[in-house]
């Protein structure tokens, strides 16, 4: 029972190093800390993305008695990147700077690094956030609650997939988070994968309805959506970098938020 006890007390570390890396949610402070929990606080990444997707889905519904959809789906993106501290939107911009800057592993390497935005990343952001909002504003208000908390669950477990499949490409002298700089284990992988599904059952105990109004056709698009954007990134990255970078990952993550918020936004002919 000690043991066992040990380990909730552990994890719940573990939750608390994710939370406090991934956003500006203010976490207690560690009597010490030890490099090591950055790197295994990665499966706890989709718990952060589900905490975030609610906080956003419950802007984004308040927002809504107020106004019209479009002035709430553009809220409650404000909101996720103050929340966030555009941590997932600056890895695509350095990604979009880098990748279309960049012809050679090092020199698109050294572009990632440099702070300035340039135009690659400008575009990339724009119009990453432009498709988000107006995806959201498309959406009945139920179906965009949904979508906003299983699109942040389910952005960040396919963004760090790729941990799982591809070596680190970057420099790890330069790494943002040196300890992020491992392979992730098959454990670390199933229980990241335990957050989507509680997320999942969340959501048919929240909205029963919405979740009966949504169709196993959207369902699927989205999940075949986000799964070509994760594997558009893994072959783009292994490709120009040899492997993942901390970018990369940001970039992955926004990239199939996206994917999802699509295929749960399409009309799709009703299936026979």
């Amino acid at each position: 029972m000690s043991l066992l006890l040990s380990q909730i007390k552990y994890e719940w570390r573990l939750l608390l190093v994710a939370t406090q890396f991934l956003t500006r949610i203010p976490v207690p402070q560690f009597t010490h800390y030890e490099p090591q929990w950055l790197h295994q606080s990665s499966r706890h990444f989709p718990a952060v993305g589900l905490l975030v997707g609610l906080l956003c889905a419950l802007v984004f519904w308040l927002a809504s008695s107020l106004f019209n959809p479009l002035v709430a789906a553009v809220m409650s993106t404000v909101f996720s990147i103050k929340l966030t501290g555009a941590f997932h939107e600056d890895g695509l911009a350095d990604t979009c700077d880098g990748l279309g800057g960049g012809l050679t592993r090092a020199r698109t390497l050294e572009i990632m690094k440099d702070s300035r935005l340039g135009t690659y990343g400008v575009l990339g952001l724009v119009s990453a956030l432009l498709i988000k909002i107006t995806l959201l504003a498309s959406m009945p208000l139920s179906i965009a609650l949904v979508a906003l908390i299983i699109g942040h669950c389910a952005s960040r477990l396919l963004s760090i997939s790729l941990i799982t499949m591809l070596p680190y490409g970057g420099e790890i002298e330069h790494a943002k988070a040196k300890p992020m700089a491992q392979q992730m284990t098959l454990l670390q992988g199933l229980i990241s994968s335990g957050w989507l599904l509680m997320g999942m059952v969340l959501m048919l105990i929240l909205f029963p309805a919405t979740m009966r109004q949504i169709g196993i056709g959207h369902w699927l698009l989205a999940l075949v959506l986000a799964l070509v954007a994760t594997d558009y990134m893994r072959r783009l990255l292994r490709r120009r970098l040899d492997g993942y970078t901390g970018d990369g990952l940001g970039a992955t993550q926004q990239l199939s938020e996206v994917a999802i918020y699509a295929g749960l936004a399409a009309t799709l002919p009703p299936l026979m």
